[in-house]
């Protein structure tokens, strides 16, 4: 999962992009953004990028290979079944959709299997939700505040908890192409 708002957009843009074609895991992305406007970030990273980008659905399943937005003014949920739902509860640091929500709910469906990257923004959320992840086995992973464009949120998180990695904007590519290599060679192995 990646969480970023005010300042994240053009990294986390970049880091869609460099995503081959048959990513083997599901990425799923909380972005702050307003209903009030119409956004074309799926489409447009769709057209660009080699995997699909898509706007996740109420009671829409999550599949590898996808990359997965939640939709502005709900809350992102992952049900046990591993499908989506869609919440209108109240805002999180006055955010609907929440990084910490979507965090939260995520590792207790998929516990250790999850990664968490927080990016840059203007505010505390996603600092909960990163300590979540790390306190349920999964990888936390925050962008180097001195990068980040508005370092409010990764520093909330690294001021919270103990994060696993905090990673220069080179070392978030690394990251995505560690995962590519490692999923990859694991399903070949097991094919042998």
């Amino acid at each position: 999962m990646i969480g970023c708002s005010a300042g994240g957009f053009s990294l986390l843009h970049d880091l869609i992009l460099q995503l081959p074609e048959n990513y083997p895991v599901a990425v799923i992305v909380i972005i702050h953004r307003s209903r009030k406007y119409e956004s074309r970030i799926e489409k447009i990273l769709t057209a660009k990028g080699l995997i699909p980008v898509k706007l996740a659905a109420d009671k829409q399943w999550m599949k590898p290979g996808n990359v997965y937005f939640a939709p502005a003014d709900y809350h992102l949920l992952l049900e046990p079944d591993r499908s989506f739902t869609l919440d209108f509860s109240e805002p999180v640091h006055f955010c609907r959709p929440s990084i910490d929500v979507t965090f939260q709910s995520v590792s207790d469906v998929l516990g250790s299997k999850v990664i968490g990257v927080l990016l840059s923004g203007a505010n505390r959320d996603g600092a909960n939700g990163i300590k979540y992840i790390g306190d349920k086995g999964g990888l936390t992973v925050v962008q180097d505040p001195q990068e980040a464009e508005v370092n409010t949120m990764p520093q909330s998180a690294i001021a919270l908890t103990q994060v696993d990695l905090i990673l220069k904007n080179e070392e978030l590519f690394n990251l995505f192409d560690e995962i590519y290599r490692i999923k990859v060679t694991s399903a070949n192995v097991n094919n042998l």
